[in-house]
């Protein structure tokens, strides 16, 4: 008769203590709460997974008993408190802050609780004790290995027993081992995404892919994105999605660098639902073509456009970076004052988003309607210097697209 397994002893530390933790990515000392532990019998060793106080989820991290410090000083980095103070003095300034302490100032947002109506901080707050521990801490997908994010609801008998995925960059079926993958290439029909090439310029290319045609492909997309992905909730009811992955192609096929979804009936005009820039190929550009391709789609429906909320901190800073550069440059080449609904015609950014805009540039003052924007010549001309020039842009003329719509009224009209 076997001997009963003995049980482990009591943790040192309990879920929802607070203690000063040593942070993995350059040991300085942070408050933190502790949200699960868990016992390794094998080598008598507790480790706690734990949220830093005052920083993004994606944070949320594994580490041993080492890492908590009860008894040491926990001293932020004085960095961050003066993002936050660049960031809301000078809004104008893209230049201001780099790229590197625009993510920093990002992680350390505090939570956009204060946004939503009690009903939907409920349901929020619902969500994020049920994703609160990350169930795969990596993924590999083509040539890149990459940290995730987020908690994502893979099935059980998929992510039971391992801490990374290895995904077919091609078809985005997800395996446990390196070996189920290697198999899979060999036989894998695809080298793109399953849908049409909508624009193609060198390189780069787009796709749309319906998700009631391919459900499969744009299931898997969504299960992959909410690695990546705080707040997004749409898993497998893809039917009444388009889905628009940006590729990068060469001989061995396209690659997915990103992708934006929209609703092929959105009651509130949003010309985007969702928006991801794979966290390898990010900081290079990716985002803000996808933000531009959205707009151009908009344009060829003649409709204004806005995306849906609430925005993450990292799509807010995307969307805001975007609308200064475009508003910029159009004000630039302006030799007198314009009004609001004329640049909602050349652009077909939301009248709000807009004004919102134009109120961090300094260039409208914090009243809640606005008819015209007065001209500025030396204000815009300090703005434009300001921002960096972009090296890829998306061109509209190569852009091969027949609004949702029109489609159907056309097949609609043959079939009668």
């Amino acid at each position: 008769m076997s001997e009963p397994t003995p049980s482990p002893p009591l943790p040192p530390y309990n879920v929802g203590d607070k203690f000063p933790v040593q942070w993995n990515r350059d040991d300085s000392i942070h408050l933190a709460t502790i949200i699960e532990s868990e016992y390794n019998s094998e080598s008598n060793e507790w480790k706690f997974y734990v949220h830093y106080e005052n920083f993004d989820r994606r944070l949320d991290e594994w580490v041993p008993e080492t890492s908590v410090k009860p008894d040491a000083t926990v001293s932020l980095p004085s960095t961050i408190d003066s993002l936050h103070q660049t960031q809301h003095s000078d809004a104008s300034s893209d230049r201001t802050m780099t790229r590197q302490m625009k993510k920093k100032a990002a992680l350390s947002q505090p939570s956009h609780h204060d946004q939503l109506d009690p009903a939907t901080l409920e349901l929020e707050k619902e969500h994020e004790e049920l994703t609160k521990v990350k169930n795969i801490q990596e993924i590999q997908i083509g040539q890149y290995a990459m940290n995730t994010w987020y908690y994502s609801p893979f099935p059980e008998e998929i992510v039971q027993g391992t801490d990374k995925l290895y995904i077919c960059e091609f078809c985005l079926k997800y395996m446990k081992k390196k070996e189920s993958l290697l198999k899979h290439k060999k036989k894998c029909k695809y080298h793109h995404p399953p849908g049409d090439e909508i624009y193609r310029n060198d390189d780069l290319s787009v796709f749309e892919v319906d998700g009631a045609r391919q459900k499969v492909y744009c299931q898997n997309l969504c299960l992959l994105a909410k690695l990546f992905l705080d707040h997004k909730t749409l898993y497998y009811d893809v039917d009444p999605f388009l889905f628009y992955i940006m590729v990068s192609c060469d001989s061995d096929g396209c690659h997915p660098v990103g992708y934006f979804s929209k609703e092929k009936n959105s009651a509130e005009n949003y010309n985007l639902a969702c928006i991801l820039t794979l966290p390898c190929h990010q900081r290079k550009g990716y985002g803000r073509l996808l933000i531009e391709f959205s707009y151009e789609l908009s344009k060829m429906e003649k409709k204004v456009g806005t995306p849906e909320r609430p925005l993450s901190d990292l799509g807010r800073l995307g969307y805001m970076s975007y609308w200064k550069f475009v508003l910029i440059n159009l004000l630039q080449n302006t030799q007198k004052g314009i009004t609001i609904q004329e640049l909602v015609d050349m652009t077909a950014i939301r009248h709000e988003d807009i004004v919102e805009t134009l109120q961090e540039l300094k260039l409208l003052g914090k009243k809640k309607s606005y008819h015209a924007v007065p001209h500025q010549r030396k204000a815009v001309d300090a703005l434009h210097q300001q921002i960096r020039p972009r090296n890829v842009s998306i061109d509209p003329e190569k852009i091969y697209w027949i609004p949702y719509h029109e489609r159907h009224r056309s097949q609609d009209s043959q079939s009668v």
